[in-house]
């Protein structure tokens, strides 16, 4: 993807600024670093923190939402959240793009379409704010990501929606709380092509609960991995040996939800799981393997334990390797990784401290 190579607003996944987090952010910036190691991810490029910036100055939003921020105090009041939160992300529905910069993202996702040669391919918004992975501070889950968007109007509305869950309540509250200013933690968007997924999940380079580093774990389900990141179904459980990948257990779930695309809706939702699948086993050994192959090269390229978000897409063949849609550090009971904790592990324990062996 060349086109967009002359944009302060847009960058290439390909293109070596994209590595750079102060630009696209971290989430962004790792998977772009991954790419370029030779790991398999989505197409796709950034809207960058300047075009946000740019955004919000433009619109004069900055000073409607330094105003709206002022008013909340310490961020104990929720209502108060709750009702600066919604103005604040009613002004981003209702403001256009300037044009220039909404003649910018066209461009940038018709190069996307052709370049996958598909017309309105669906993609995944997601966002990517500068120092949500920062050492001291956590905002894992708090800001959104549109899955199975389609069509420039649909792509531009998700990129305004991803930049206001900057300042979802949760996401305020949270700052206020901790003494940081939004002007400090601004907003990149990834744009990427959704991969058509057969199955999706999560995967650990050492066990979460015990911190043992001789396991992996890997965790999925049918369809793409919403319900599984998002805690609406319980997946099916494997570990394997981390030296011969060999498979040490198996658990398959009893799977009540699956996200699936609506493409009368264009997006990515939430319906119960039809009967053949529910108690189905998800993943074959194979599968596993490459999974879990991917969880401690990436786990090698860092140096540290990591979780990955990975999607098995629909045509793999055996040998084929998985596409990551993110990576993160993890700090699990009696590991020593120099990166601050993503993972849960209380949740974990929660799903499946009573089976555990």
């Amino acid at each position: 993807m060349t086109a967009t190579a002359d944009s302060p607003w847009v960058v290439a996944m390909a293109a070596p600024a994209a590595a750079n987090a102060e630009v696209v952010g971290p989430k962004l910036a790792r998977l772009a670093e991954l790419q370029r190691a030779g790991f398999q991810v989505p197409t796709g490029y950034a809207v960058t923190v300047d075009a946000y910036l740019h955004f919000v100055r433009e619109t004069r939003l900055d000073t409607a939402i330094a105003a709206e921020l002022a008013a909340i105090g310490d961020g104990s009041d929720l209502d108060r959240l709750e009702a600066a939160s919604a103005r604040i992300r009613e002004r981003f529905a209702a403001q256009p793009l300037p044009e220039a910069m909404r003649a910018c993202f066209e461009r940038a996702y018709e190069t996307l379409c052709f370049e996958v040669r598909e017309v309105d391919k669906p993609v995944a918004v997601r966002s990517s704010a500068v120092g949500e992975d920062a050492a001291d501070h956590s905002f894992a889950g708090q800001y959104e990501t549109f899955l199975g968007v389609s069509g420039l109007d649909a792509v531009d509305d998700s990129i305004r929606r991803a930049w206001s869950s900057l300042f979802s309540a949760r996401a305020i509250g949270y700052r206020a709380r901790s003494g940081l200013g939004a002007a400090a933690m601004p907003m990149a968007v990834g744009v990427l092509e959704l991969v058509r997924a057969r199955a999706a999940g999560v995967a650990f380079s050492v066990h979460p609960l015990t911190g043992q580093r001789d396991r992996v774990v890997v965790e999925g389900s049918w369809g793409y991995g919403e319900a599984v990141v998002g805690g609406l179904v319980v997946p099916d459980h494997a570990e394997l040996d981390k030296d011969g990948f060999e498979l040490l257990d198996y658990r398959v779930a009893d799977k009540s939800v699956i996200s699936v695309m609506d493409y009368r809706r264009g997006a990515v939702v939430e319906r119960p799981m039809p009967p053949a699948f529910a108690a189905a086993r998800v993943l074959d050994d194979d599968e596993i393997a490459a999974i879990a192959r991917s969880a401690v090269a990436v786990e090698a390229h860092y140096g540290h334990p990591v979780d990955i978000e990975w999607v098995l897409q629909r045509g793999r063949r055996e040998g084929d390797t998985i596409v990551l849609v993110q990576a993160r550090p993890v700090t699990a009971a009696g590991a020593d990784p120099t990166d601050p904790p993503q993972w849960d592990p209380v949740r974990y324990a929660l799903r499946y401290g009573a089976r555990m062996t």
